[in-house]
C-alpha cells in the first residue's frame, strides 16, 4: 500500500526518535537502518533496549540495580531490582522556573497558567500539606476532580511522598465512585462540589456526600474551590514545604487506573513508579516526539489512562495543557482554537471527534495559525482509511500517530512515529519495546489474517498487580486468569488485530465481540467503518447473537441516523453496501434506529454489554449507569430484550 506519508528525508535530524538513533550509535556501536531493525532489537535485547532509554532520558535512580531484567518470563517478571527512584521527581525537574509548564482551560473558570517555578512550589506545599494529613508511603490519596492544575499538583505530591493516587471524574455517579475507591481504601479525597460543563452548572454536593459517607477508612476530605464552593485546598497549601522525593522501588506502587467496568466491576489496576516512567519517557519522546519547550494538548477526564499519560508529558519538558467542560461547547472548532492559541506542538483528537469534523467540513489549519503542530495522535478507538485521508489532506507536514493500547500498560501497544510510514486505515505498527503480534486458537503467530492481539515479552509498564488481589504469580490471582489463561507465558490483550506483511496492524474491535458467521469472522470496527461512510449513519453498533445449534444467528445493526427516518429504501442500502464491502454474510437480519450509542465516558462502544442485555440480562446486572457516556443508552435495547 502507497504511504499517504513517507518517512521523511531529515527524520534523523530533525527528530528524537532520530537523535536516539545517533545516540545508539556514538555511545553503544548499535547501527540500525530503520525502524524495524531497530524494533527487532528492542524486544530481543531487553537489557540492551531498556538500559538505553534510562540512560538517554537521563533516569536517576537514588540506589543502582543489580540487573534489568534477571528473568524475562511472565506474569512476575522483576525490573531493575534494587533501584530506588521517584516518578514526580523526573516530572518537575527539567525547565527554567519562568517558562511555562501547565495551561488550563475551563468552562467554569477563567484560563490558568503556572510556570514551572509554581508548579515546583505548589507541588511542595501540597506535600506538606499532605504528610500534616498523615499521609506516608504506600497511604491512598483519591480525587473526585476534573482536568484542572490542582489535580495535577496533587497526583505529583501524592507521588513525591510515595503515597498512592486514584482519581475519578466528576462526572461519575456516587455508586460508580465508591466501586472504584471503596477497594483502595483511601485514607484523604480530593473533591469538588460541582463544575460548568458548556452552559450547563452542574451541582455535585449530594454525591459527595454519598462518596464520603461511602468510603469508612477516609480521614480527611479536601474540597478545592471550583465554581463557587468553599475551598480546604487553601489550608492545605497554607504553609511553604520543602522539595522532596521519597525513593521508592522501581515496582512501588505510584497509582491505581480503573477499567471501565463494562463486564464486571472494575479492575484497580496497580502500576508502578519505574514502570510508568520509562515507558512514558519512551512513549512520549520516541513516538510522540515530544520535547522541551513543546506543548502537549489532548482532551481527556481524571478517569481516562489518557490523563496519565498527558502529565507525563512533564517528563519530557514539555507543558501541558488541560482542557476541562464540554469538548465541542461552544462547537467543534474549539480544542482547534486551543491548540492555535497554545502553539501545541502535539494535539491528541479521538476519532469520533477527526470523524465529526470531517463530515462538518472542518479545515482548522486553513483557518486557524496550527504551524507549531507537529503531530496528531489519536486513540480510544479505530479511525477510518477516510480519517487518515482527511488529516493527510487538511494538515499537510502534520504526522498522524494512530494508536492503540490501554489502561493496561497506560501506553500504547501499537501506534506510529516519525521513522514509520503513515498508510490509510492502518497503525504503523507495534511500539518499540513491545513484541506484539497476532495469535490464531492454537497460539501460533499469523500475518494478514485476524488474531489476538497479544505481547510475547515483558514490559516495565505491565501492572504491578490489581489492588487487593493475589500475587501476579498465583494460579488463583485475577491478574493471572484476566491476561494470560489462554496462552501461558503470553499477555492476551482482548482486541482482535490482523498484522500486514510490512508489520502495520489493523484493530478490528474487541475479540470478545467479534462477529462470526458461517465461520467467517469480521472485526466489529471493519463493520463500522463501512456503515458510518453513509451520510445518512451518524454512529452504529453492530451485535452477533450466536445461534446455540451452530447455524448463522442472529446479527443485529443499530444506528443513529443524522436526520430523517429508516425506512425501506436506506435498509437497502445498508445492507448492499455491506454486502458489496464485506460478505453476504454480513448482512444484517434486522436494522434499527436508536437515539444514541452506548458508549463508555472515554467513547468506546459497549457491544458485549449491549449482547448481554438482549440476550436476557438485567442492564443492572451488566454495566453502571454511571459508566455510561449517556445514561439513558442502554433504555431502547432493554425495551427489545
Amino acid at each position: 500500500m502507497t504511504p499517504l506519508r513517507p518517512v521523511a528525508d531529515d527524520v534523523r535530524d530533525t527528530t528524537e526518535i532520530g537523535r536516539y538513533l545517533g545516540w545508539l550509535s556514538t555511545r553503544r556501536g548499535l547501527d540500525f537502518d530503520g525502524y524495524a531493525s531497530l524494533h527487532r532489537w528492542s524486544v530481543t535485547d531487553l537489557d540492551g533496549f531498556w538500559s538505553s532509554i534510562r540512560d538517554y532520558f537521563g533516569v536517576r535512580f537514588h540506589t543502582p540495580e543489580t540487573a534489568v531484567v534477571p528473568d524475562p518470563r511472565m506474569p512476575g517478571t522483576e525490573w531493575f531490582p534494587g533501584a530506588t527512584l521517584n516518578y514526580a521527581e523526573h516530572a518537575l525537574g527539567h525547565r527554567p522556573d519562568d517558562e511555562v509548564a501547565v495551561i488550563a482551560y475551563s468552562q467554569t473558570r477563567e484560563r490558568v497558567e503556572l510556570t514551572w517555578a509554581q508548579l515546583r512550589d505548589q507541588v511542595s506545599k501540597a506535600r506538606a500539606g499532605l504528610r500534616r494529613l498523615g499521609v506516608g508511603r504506600g497511604d491512598r490519596v483519591v480525587a473526585y476532580l476534573p482536568n484542572i492544575p490542582e489535580t495535577v499538583v496533587a497526583y505529583l505530591a501524592t507521588a513525591s511522598l510515595g503515597a498512592v493516587w486514584a482519581s475519578c471524574a466528576p462526572e461519575f455517579g456516587a455508586r460508580a465512585v465508591i466501586d472504584r475507591f471503596g477497594q483502595v481504601e483511601p485514607k484523604v479525597l480530593l473533591t469538588v462540589s460541582g463544575y460548568r460543563y458548556g452552559t450547563k452548572d452542574v451541582d455535585r454536593g449530594s454525591e459527595v456526600a454519598e462518596i464520603v459517607a461511602g468510603l469508612p477508612t477516609l480521614e480527611h476530605v479536601v474540597h478545592v474551590a471550583y465554581g463557587d464552593d468553599a475551598s480546604g485546598w487553601t489550608e492545605l497549601l497554607g504553609n511553604p514545604g520543602e522539595p522532596g522525593f521519597e525513593p521508592v522501588g522501581f515496582a512501588h506502587p505510584l497509582c491505581v487506573l480503573f477499567s471501565s467496568g463494562t463486564t464486571g466491576k472494575p479492575k484497580p489496576i496497580v502500576h508502578g513508579h519505574g514502570g510508568l516512567l520509562l515507558e512514558h519517557l519512551k512513549n512520549h519522546g520516541l513516538s510522540w516526539d515530544l520535547r522541551p519547550g513543546d506543548r502537549m494538548l489532548w482532551f481527556s477526564t481524571t478517569a481516562w489512562m489518557m490523563w496519565n499519560a498527558l502529565l507525563s508529558g512533564l517528563l519530557t519538558g514539555a507543558s501541558i495543557v488541560l482542557v476541562d467542560g464540554n469538548p465541542l461547547h461552544p462547537d467543534l472548532a474549539w480544542q482547534w482554537r486551543l491548540a492555535a492559541e497554545t502553539r501545541a506542538t502535539l494535539m491528541g483528537a479521538s476519532p469520533g471527534f477527526l470523524m465529526a469534523c470531517r463530515k462538518a467540513g472542518l479545515d482548522p489549519a486553513a483557518d486557524l495559525d496550527l504551524s507549531a503542530l507537529r503531530q496528531i495522535g489519536s486513540a480510544g478507538s479505530p479511525l477510518p482509511a477516510e480519517g487518515y485521508r482527511w488529516v493527510a489532506e487538511r494538515f499537510p507536514g502534520v504526522l498522524l500517530n494512530v494508536g492503540s493500547g490501554g489502561t493496561d500498560v497506560c501506553s500504547g501497544i501499537v501506534q506510529g512515529s516519525p521513522l514509520q510510514p503513515v498508510r490509510a486505515g492502518e497503525i504503523s505498527g507495534p511500539c518499540l519495546g513491545v513484541d506484539a503480534k497476532a495469535f490464531d486458537s492454537r497460539g501460533e503467530p499469523v500475518v494478514g489474517e485476524l488474531g489476538e492481539l497479544v505481547i510475547t515479552a515483558p514490559m516495565p509498564s505491565m501492572p504491578v498487580g490489581f489492588w487487593g488481589d493475589r500475587p501476579v504469580t498465583d494460579p488463583d490471582s485475577r491478574y493471572r486468569a484476566t491476561y494470560f489463561a489462554d496462552y501461558p507465558g503470553v499477555w492476551r490483550h482482548g482486541d482482535w488485530v490482523r498484522f500486514s506483511p510490512d508489520g502495520g496492524c489493523v484493530i478490528a474491535g474487541r475479540s470478545d465481540a467479534t462477529l462470526n458467521r458461517g465461520g467467517v469472522r469480521l472485526g466489529t470496527a471493519e463493520f463500522y467503518t463501512v456503515v458510518e461512510e453513509l451520510p445518512e449513519v451518524d454512529d452504529s453498533l453492530v451485535v452477533h447473537l450466536e445461534d446455540p445449534a451452530g447455524g448463522n444467528g442472529d446479527l443485529r445493526l443499530y444506528v443513529v441516523l443524522h436526520d430523517g427516518a429508516l425506512d425501506d429504501d436506506l435498509r437497502h442500502r445498508i445492507k448492499s453496501v455491506l454486502k458489496s464491502a464485506l460478505s453476504p454474510r454480513h448482512v444484517p437480519d434486522e436494522i434499527t434506529a436508536v437515539p444514541v450509542i452506548p458508549r463508555n465516558r472515554t467513547g468506546k462502544k459497549l457491544e458485549l454489554p449491549v449482547k448481554k442485555i438482549l440476550l436476557g440480562a438485567r442492564p443492572e446486572d451488566v454495566v453502571g449507569r454511571d459508566v455510561l457516556a449517556d445514561p439513558t443508552a442502554l433504555d431502547p435495547f432493554q425495551a427489545r430484550a
